[in-house]
C-alpha cells in the first residue's frame, strides 16, 4: 500500500549558515559599531542573541529572520523568548521547534479525516504516517496539508508506492 510520512524538520546546515551570515552582517553594520553583539546556537535547540540594549535585539531579530528566509527556513519553526536585561546586557533566546507535537498531530489528523479522503493516519512519535490504496489519494492529502493553516511547517518524506 502506498504511504508517506508527514514530518517537521529543519536543515541545520542552513540554520548554521543563516546565523553565521547574520553574525557577519552585525560586524559590518554602522549602527553596531563598537557594540559587542552576537548570535550563538545552543545544542540545536535554540539561538541565543546578546547585545547592549533591547532595541539592538529587535534589529538583530530582523536581520536573523531575513537570513533565515533567504536560506529557505520557515519562520513558523522559530519561537521568540523573553528579553532578559542583566549586567548592562540584553539577551533573548529563540527556540527552534522540530517534530510534530501530539496536539498538532491530532489537528492534522482531524483535517485529513474532515476531507473525507480514503486514507488512514497513524501518529508515530513526532511524525505522522499516511497510508492509502491509491497514490492520487495521498497526493490529494499532500496538497490539502500544504494549503492548511498549520502552526508548524510540514514536509513529506519516505513516499512509498
Amino acid at each position: 500500500m502506498p504511504s508517506f510520512d508527514v514530518v517537521s524538520e529543519l536543515d541545520w546546515h542552513e540554520v548554521t549558515n543563516a546565523v553565521d551570515q547574520a553574525n557577519r552582517e552585525i560586524v559590518t553594520r554602522y549602527d553596531f559599531k563598537g557594540v559587542d553583539a552576537s548570535y550563538e546556537i545552543k545544542e540545536k535547540t535554540s539561538i541565543d542573541m546578546e547585545a547592549k540594549a533591547e532595541a539592538q535585539l529587535k534589529q538583530m531579530i530582523d536581520i536573523l529572520f531575513q537570513k533565515m528566509v533567504k536560506r529557505g527556513i520557515d519562520l513558523k519553526s522559530l519561537e521568540r523568548g523573553k528579553v532578559v536585561n542583566a549586567n548592562l546586557r540584553a539577551t533573548q533566546s529563540i527556540t527552534v521547534k522540530e517534530g510534530i507535537e501530539a496536539a498538532e498531530a491530532k489537528k492534522i489528523v482531524k483535517i485529513i479525516k474532515d476531507s473525507k479522503v480514503k486514507v488512514q493516519t497513524q501518529i508515530q512519535g513526532d511524525q505522522l504516517r499516511v497510508t492509502g490504496k491509491k497514490r492520487d489519494d495521498l497526493q490529494e492529502v499532500m496538497s490539502l496539508l500544504r494549503a492548511a493553516e498549520l502552526d508548524i511547517p510540514v514536509q513529506f518524506s519516505n513516499f512509498r508506492d
